[in-house]
């Protein structure tokens, strides 16, 4: 479930609940992962929001620098082993991969992913799905040399290329610009308040407030 951030959090909160039953309701147990973040309360706030939402178990697992995502590997190994969703915060997507990239903990997400366990990111938690990132790049329309910043993501997604706060923040040209590096996968952009919900039969729905724009590169000439 790629969220393109800013989702409602305090009134109906659709797209929180469908990832809350999603990973099964009121049994749920869910990890929320707050390393892209550079607000040390977020993951708390994730997991009391998730308790009002009636989820039987929330843990915050804590992974603020590569030194500490190489040390908390077993305790995260334990938690993950049981958790049936996984939460990934907003921040820096660029934080999160060069903290986890190539760690036992990186392997375990996707691995228990590919196991069932529901994986839900909101803006650059929704951006380090991709297995090709976005990860640094600038606004506007039109696409344009050096644009945007590509680095290696968890690849949960690996046939897309997703961008968050997509009209917002004004990113078409920055999503064409990395599909013109690589256009073998869909681009992805999701605005906010919207969520893209990749499920495993490979079809993607749309739910939120906004729309989910869909780039096919793969016939581009130039």
């Amino acid at each position: 479930i790629a969220i393109g951030g800013a989702e409602d959090k305090t009134r109906e909160r659709v797209i929180l609940r469908h990832f809350l039953e999603a990973a099964g309701g009121s049994d749920a147990s869910i990890v929320v992962l707050a390393t892209a973040s550079e607000v040390p309360e977020t993951g708390e706030r994730y997991a009391d929001l998730f308790y009002r939402l009636h989820a039987d178990s929330v843990e915050v697992l804590r992974v603020d620098t590569r030194d500490h995502a190489l040390e908390v590997e077993a305790e995260a190994f334990d938690l993950l082993e049981y958790a049936t969703g996984l939460f990934l915060t907003g921040g820096s997507q660029l934080k999160f991969s060069s903290a986890l990239g190539g760690t036992e903990l990186a392997e375990t997400i996707r691995r228990r992913h590919a196991n069932g366990m529901v994986v839900a990111g909101t803006s650059a938690g929704a951006a380090v799905l991709s297995e090709h990132m976005i990860a640094l790049g600038d606004s506007g329309g039109t696409p344009r040399r050096r644009l945007v910043h590509m680095a290696p993501g968890l690849g949960l997604a690996p046939n897309l290329v997703i961008d968050q706060h997509f009209r917002r923040r004004d990113r078409l040209g920055r999503l064409l610009t990395a599909l013109s590096y690589n256009p073998g996968p869909l681009g992805v952009g999701i605005d906010e308040d919207t969520a893209a919900i990749i499920s495993g039969d490979g079809t993607l729905g749309v739910m939120g407030a906004g729309a989910v724009t869909v780039v096919d590169g793969t016939a581009m000439r130039y």
